[in-house]
């Protein structure tokens, strides 16, 4: 065989191991050391399997990864969520839909602060949902706001997702975060439209809980989250004017979260140590899955593989919405069968080629390529969202009640990659500002 076979062999291995469901960063790793000794021999794929996981983990931009997930479990275990909630249910629960959309709001600002999809849907799961369904709000529609309000968390900084796409593609972190804000605003307000519609039509969705707050409630509620807004300026503002890297920027904002969590009597000895336990399984996850890639892509650029795709769009000069709805495809088959960092770790070795031929914006792409990670948390027989609300909602809801709410929300994303692919310039103002 030759190397450019072995490599189209190679993918197509790795895509049978996880089809079996082997864990990813083991199916990466078995097919790339496998291939690449076919390919150079003995010597050359353990000198790979010695030297790539040190060179990979020693690199300074992926620390910003723990310090953001450090971030995020303070937050959730603190109970910053419930605070977060609250104040939302306070200052917007009047309005048609208004526990739907204060779980909207509420999961953007939570998704601030924590940075995780999962932790952002699984925070807003038990604060929200039982509020909802006490409302006797349609089950439908209470389960996939949730789960469809959790994807911000990839998306408004900090993001790990951005970092570790910023990492691998050899892009400026500090732009990529600064390029999520204003997608992620998009979506919040598309979805928030959507629910206010959709109870507007159909009041029986949603009833109006009978809930009458106080100016002095409503004042409470927002000195209550005034912390929250504050962690979050000074992250993008430190990153903006280039005060701090990414890295100091996560170190210093989970040094405030703590800081606000000890404050408001929400810290102790115990919540401290399994947050720390919580962010260090996270991130040691997270990293045997991207040495697997690391080792993956190595496999593949001795095989050929993306240098022959991508020499054979150029060639063939085809159409740049072509690749896009290409990858769209791609990216809804994948987010079938894994999670959200899996199936971006999975796609960029073979995909990332393809959108530099193509002469793609690789910040714009890289917010494109989240957009549809997160999507495919919420598309089934695998959306992974839509599997934390059912163990949150256990045998309140059925699963496929989830996933029909979640189709109106899959509707909204139609409507935002749209917009987002479209205009370019939404997701490149604020890093362009950089310049």
């Amino acid at each position: 065989m030759s190397s450019l076979e072995i490599g189209f062999a190679g993918i197509v291995a790795m895509l049978g191991l996880l089809i079996i469901r082997i864990p990813i960063g083991v199916a990466l790793a078995i097919t790339s050391i496998g291939g690449i000794w076919l390919i150079r021999g003995e010597r050359a794929a353990l000198g790979a399997l010695g030297s790539i996981p040190y060179d990979f983990s020693a690199s300074w931009t992926l620390s910003a990864v723990p310090m953001f997930l450090l971030m995020g479990t303070i937050a959730q275990r603190s109970g910053m969520a419930t605070t977060i909630f609250r104040a939302a249910r306070v200052l917007i629960g009047f309005v048609p839909g208004g526990l739907a959309i204060a779980t909207n709001f509420a999961a953007a600002g939570f998704a601030a602060v924590s940075g995780s999809t999962l932790a952002t849907t699984a925070a807003m799961g038990r604060l929200a949902l039982p509020e909802m369904l006490k409302h006797n709000y349609d089950k439908a529609l209470a389960t996939s706001v949730v789960a469809a309000a959790g994807t911000l968390g990839g998306l408004i900084p900090p993001s790990v997702a951005f970092v570790i796409y910023g990492w691998y593609a050899e892009q400026p972190v500090g732009k990529l975060l600064l390029a999520g804000i204003i997608p992620g605003l998009i979506t919040a307000a598309i979805y928030c439209a959507m629910i206010y519609a959709r109870v507007r039509r159909n009041p029986a969705l949603a009833p109006m809980p009978d809930e009458p707050f106080s100016r002095d409630d409503k004042i409470r509620a927002i000195l209550d989250v005034w912390p929250f807004p504050l962690i979050i300026a000074m992250i993008v503002i430190g990153i903006y004017t280039g005060l701090t890297t990414p890295t100091e920027a996560g170190a210093f904002a989970a040094l405030l979260t703590l800081l606000v969590a000890t404050l408001r009597g929400q810290m102790s000895v115990s919540v401290f140590l399994e947050s720390l336990k919580d962010a260090a399984r996270t991130t040691a996850t997270l990293f045997f899955i991207v040495i697997g890639t690391v080792l993956f892509t190595k496999f593949l650029a001795l095989s050929g593989v993306p240098r022959f795709i991508a020499g054979y769009i150029q060639d063939a000069a085809v159409d740049p919405l072509i690749v896009i709805l290409a990858m769209t495809v791609f990216f809804l088959i994948l987010g079938m069968f894994l999670e959200g960092i899996g199936v971006m770790l999975v796609s960029l070795p073979i995909l990332l080629p393809i959108a530099s031929a193509v002469g793609f914006d690789l910040i714009w792409f890289g917010v494109i390529v989240v957009k549809f990670v997160e999507i495919g948390l919420l598309t089934p027989p695998v959306g992974m969202n839509a599997f934390v609300v059912k163990s949150v909602a256990g045998d309140q809801v059925k699963l496929g009640t989830i996933f029909k709410g979640l189709t109106w929300f899959l509707v909204a994303e139609t409507i935002i990659m749209t917009l987002l692919i479209a205009f370019p310039g939404l997701s490149l103002f604020l890093p362009n500002l950089m310049d």
